[in-house]
């Protein structure tokens, strides 16, 4: 049988650089060689695109702050948004290969964010995940919230500032109370993410949050239990265990979530009521729909002291490193890593196959 050839797409321009990296070499490791033939394509930070077997090695394993893609006799490559599904050697433009499938993993702008994905349209080419609208939305923590507050989805109170906006210490303390989180609107893995409680940390946090991006978001500091729900699927989505993380830091930071073995812990399932995990799974396939989302996400809540649940954010292309919570909890729902990786690419063929029978010509 001929075995489906799936590029992993990986690395990016984006401050969730190294994250990806890990994230594909755990999806290379789990998928199922027998199967698919996967083709490695490393993005590094200026956005050149890499493909070859050397593009895959990485640098500086033992620091994950530092992973990096090793671009040495590597091929500059490019895909043509021509429906071909081809993809173009720089150096050699005679040279052509093409994919059946895409699975992209990557964390941030310039890759969840709905920009590759309307490249990946362009071209005629399946891929795993979320579409522009749903990845576009997803990425974006104001536009996500505002959807979610209007469809009557319960979201913390937050305030959005733009590049050149202001808002004083007094006044977001007076709405939103202490502590408060600020953080980039379009970021993850809790990338220049910030828990301030006094005015100094406030201005300084606001700086660093602009940092990584244009919008910047402010959130009230929700007191409760941080919980996390995994949904597979497009037009029927399923909702996997819901698993805790039990902290021992201030708050799930890049270091808690990547470095720290210690800073946290998965506790999954987690011990909750049926009544109370019922409710988080079918909220979270709610979130999911409203969102546009397809394939699959990873959406976080809080549940206060007083039971209330409380949607935290939803992430389109979440974490696929060895300890990260998205592979766990469907493997504690009964789906493997391998199996999981499986469903998502036929996921991506399904949804394709729809689209392409649409009509592109009125008669």
């Amino acid at each position: 049988m001929k075995k489906i050839k799936v590029a992993l797409l990986f690395g990016g321009k984006s401050a969730e650089h190294e994250v990806s990296l890990r994230s594909a070499e755990n999806v290379a490791n789990a998928i199922d060689k027998e199967k698919y033939e996967v083709v490695f394509i490393g993005i590094d930070k200026t956005g050149k695109w890499l493909m070859g077997d050397s593009s895959t090695k990485l640098l500086d394993k033992s620091n994950p702050k530092l992973y990096k893609l090793n671009a040495s006799n590597s091929n500059s490559v490019a895909l043509v948004p021509q429906g071909g599904r081809s993809i173009t050697n720089l150096s050699n433009p005679e040279s052509k290969s093409s994919v059946d499938v895409v699975f992209p993993i990557l964390h941030g702008p310039f890759g969840e964010d709905g920009t590759v994905q309307g490249l990946l349209k362009l071209a005629n080419i399946p891929f795993v995940g979320a579409g522009v609208l749903g990845s576009a939305v997803g990425m974006d923590k104001d536009v996500m919230k505002r959807l979610l507050r209007d469809a009557g989805i319960p979201v913390g109170k937050f305030i959005t500032l733009k590049i050149g906006e202001k808002v004083t210490f007094e006044k977001a303390k007076k709405e939103l109370g202490l502590p408060m989180f600020i953080k980039p609107a379009n970021m993850g893995s809790s990338v220049g993410v910030s828990k301030v409680k006094n005015k100094t940390e406030f201005t300084r946090a606001i700086k660093e949050a602009f940092d990584f991006d244009t919008k910047i978001i402010i959130e009230e500091f929700i007191d409760g239990r941080e919980v996390e729900c995994a949904v597979l699927g497009n037009d029927n989505p399923k909702a996997s265990v819901v698993g805790e993380i039990i902290l021992n830091d201030e708050f799930y930071s890049y270091e808690t979530k990547y470095i720290d073995e210690n800073g946290a812990v998965i506790q999954i399932p987690a011990k909750l009521s049926s009544k109370l995990v019922k409710e988080i799974q079918n909220l979270s396939i709610i979130v999911f729909k409203t969102l546009a989302c397809e394939g699959f996400a990873r959406v976080d809540f809080f549940i206060k002291k007083n039971g209330k649940v409380v949607v935290n954010e939803l992430n389109t292309i979440p974490g696929f490193t060895s300890i990260s919570m998205y592979p766990k909890l469907f493997e504690a729902s009964g789906i493997s890593y391998t199996e999981l990786i499986d469903r998502l690419i036929r996921l991506a063929f399904e949804r394709h196959k729809k689209e392409s029978e649409l009509k592109t010509s009125y008669n």
